[in-house]
């Protein structure tokens, strides 16, 4: 096991710190090079191995980077809001069909129009690089949170970086999409997907504000 000193502990808290979502990016492109040190660190985080068949396949998770203003980004930004479009209406119809429903999905739905009035999905197409992250599939279904611990991983490592991320979760939708798993290369209903936006941050954002530990914490005899 690698022994690290204070130093490493100090910076590593100080990266977790640092740890934003970042909404607004420069057009300028990370060096790929940059961008491969993200998908490694992703590529590092555990995944369950039980579910997949074990630690040898070697296709347990893919990444796929698409860059702005690339012809791909485009046919997956349009998919993607059909995807919008369609989920607002299916939300639509269940609660006009069930009018207590309507408190409850409020923020969701009033999120969805606002994506549907912008006319794009944030992170995909106003980032420099908008990457899918691919799960393979597996019992018991455990995907997305393989896929939370990967995009931990690559979201501290753009932060140490210095670039920007911003998870873009409507990406979860579209794992049984025929056109976009095709754009992909996989499978439909094979993966479950996850994504997320990287650049560099247009501004410098403030520290999160979050509780002291003591007081979330209980401890337990």
């Amino acid at each position: 096991m690698c022994q690290f000193d204070n130093a490493a502990n100090v910076v590593l808290d100080d990266i977790i710190a640092a740890r934003r979502t970042n909404r607004m990016f420069l057009p300028d492109f990370p060096e790929k090079d940059q961008i491969s040190e993200i998908i490694k660190a992703g590529l590092a985080a555990p995944f369950a191995a039980a579910a997949v068949g074990g630690g040898g396949s070697q296709y347990f998770r893919q990444f796929f980077v698409f860059s702005n203003e690339s012809r791909s980004i485009s046919i997956a930004g349009g998919l993607m809001m059909e995807k919008i479009i369609e989920m607002y209406n299916d939300l639509s119809r269940e609660t006009g069909n069930n009018p207590g429903m309507t408190e409850k999905t409020q923020s969701f739905a009033s999120r969805l129009d606002m994506m549907k009035k912008m006319g794009f999905v944030g992170g995909v197409g106003n980032a420099p690089y908008f990457i899918v992250v691919a799960e393979r599939k597996g019992y018991p279904p455990v995907e997305q949170q393989s896929l939370a611990h990967c995009l931990e991983n690559m979201w501290l490592k753009a932060t140490a970086l210095n670039l920007g991320f911003q998870l873009v979760s409507l990406t979860t939708q579209m794992g049984s999409d025929p056109e976009f798993c095709r754009l992909l290369g996989i499978e439909p209903g094979a993966y479950e997907l996850n994504g997320c936006a990287v650049g560099y941050p247009k501004e410098k954002l403030p520290p999160s504000v979050r509780p002291p530990p003591d007081d979330v914490t209980k401890w337990l005899d």
